[in-house]
C-alpha cells in the first residue's frame, strides 16, 4: 500500500503545493494560526472548488486548528473562545473534504491539577459535531501538558473516552514532539497505539535539540538529534499518513519527502 505522504504548505493552492513536492497529501492552516478569528479558505474557488481540486488531483487534505486553542485551560477566556474556535476548524474542514483536524493537547499552569484539564478535554469532546475527524497532537514541552508524556495520554484518553463522541477521536503522533518530551522513539507508536487504539497521522520532523529538551524545534529530516533510523522506525510502525513540517519551502519538504522514502523503501 502506498505511503500518503506531504508537507504542512501554504494554504491558498494545498493542491498545487502537494505536486510541487511530489506528494500525495497536504496540511494547511485555514487563516492565521496565530488568532482567535474564525477559519478562513484562502484558495481562489473556495471551499468547494479546493475540494473538487483535492480530489481530482488525488490529494488529500489536512487541517492544523490554530495554536492558541487550548480545551483544557481552566481559564473561562481561553478554553470557551477555543472550544468555539475549534467546532469551526471541524466544520469548514468538512467542507474542503479534509481527513481530519489536527489539534494540539494542551496544557495547564504547573500548579494547576491535571485532572482539571483532562476533564475539560472530556466536555470539550461531548460537546462537539464532528464531520471530520479529530486529531489530537502530542507536543514537547509543559511538565503539566495534556499530551507530552505517554502516562498523560493515557489520563487523557481515559477522560475523552467519557465523552459522547469520544470513541471517534484520532491521534496524530509528531516524532520531534515525542523526542523533545521524552519518550524513547523506539517504542512510542506501539505504545501510544496501545493507549489510543490508533495512529491517524504522523507529524515526521527532525528535532533541532537534545532528547527531553522539551523544545518544540523542527529541523529537516537527518539533520538534527533523532537517529534517521528511528524517524524511519516510527512511521513504519505508525503505519498512518505522514506530514513534513519542516523548513525550506517545497525544495526543503521535497528533500525530505524523498530522504524518508528512501528509508522506507
Amino acid at each position: 500500500m502506498e505511503l500518503r505522504i506531504g508537507g504542512h504548505v501554504d494554504q491558498a493552492d494545498p493542491v498545487a503545493e502537494a505536486v510541487a513536492r511530489g506528494a500525495t497529501l497536504s496540511q494547511l492552516f485555514l487563516g492565521d494560526p496565530q488568532s482567535y478569528k474564525g477559519p478562513v479558505v484562502e484558495h481562489a474557488g473556495g471551499a468547494e472548488a479546493l475540494r473538487a481540486a483535492a480530489e481530482a488531483a488525488g490529494v488529500d487534505l489536512y487541517v492544523h486548528a490554530p495554536y492558541p486553542i487550548n480545551v483544557a485551560s481552566t481559564n473561562n477566556r481561553i478554553r470557551i473562545p477555543g472550544r468555539k474556535l475549534l467546532q469551526q476548524h471541524l466544520h469548514a474542514a468538512a467542507e474542503i473534504g479534509a481527513k481530519g483536524v489536527v489539534v494540539h493537547g494542551g496544557h495547564l499552569g504547573k500548579d494547576e491539577d491535571a485532572a482539571k484539564g483532562f476533564d475539560n478535554w472530556r466536555k470539550c469532546i461531548d460537546g462537539l459535531e464532528m464531520p471530520v475527524r479529530l486529531l489530537i497532537e502530542n507536543t514537547a514541552g509543559g511538565d503539566n501538558a495534556m499530551a507530552r508524556r505517554l502516562e498523560a495520554v493515557a489520563r487523557l484518553w481515559e477522560a475523552i473516552g467519557r465523552a459522547e463522541g469520544g470513541d471517534t477521536v484520532g491521534f496524530c503522533l509528531d516524532t520531534c514532539h515525542a523526542h523533545a518530551g521524552g519518550n524513547d522513539l523506539a517504542d512510542v507508536a506501539a505504545k501510544v497505539r496501545a493507549i489510543t487504539g490508533r495512529i491517524d497521522l504522523v507529524h515526521c520532523n527532525d528535532s533541532r535539540d537534545e532528547f527531553d529538551s522539551g523544545a518544540d524545534r523542527h529541523t529537516n529530516l537527518g539533520s538534527g538529534h533523532i537517529e534517521a533510523a528511528d524517524i524511519a522506525h516510527v512511521v513504519r510502525e505508525a503505519a498512518a499518513p505522514v506530514v513534513v513540517e519542516t523548513p525550506g519551502g517545497v525544495e526543503g519538504q521535497r528533500a525530505d519527502i524523498a530522504w524518508l522514502r528512501d528509508r522506507l523503501a
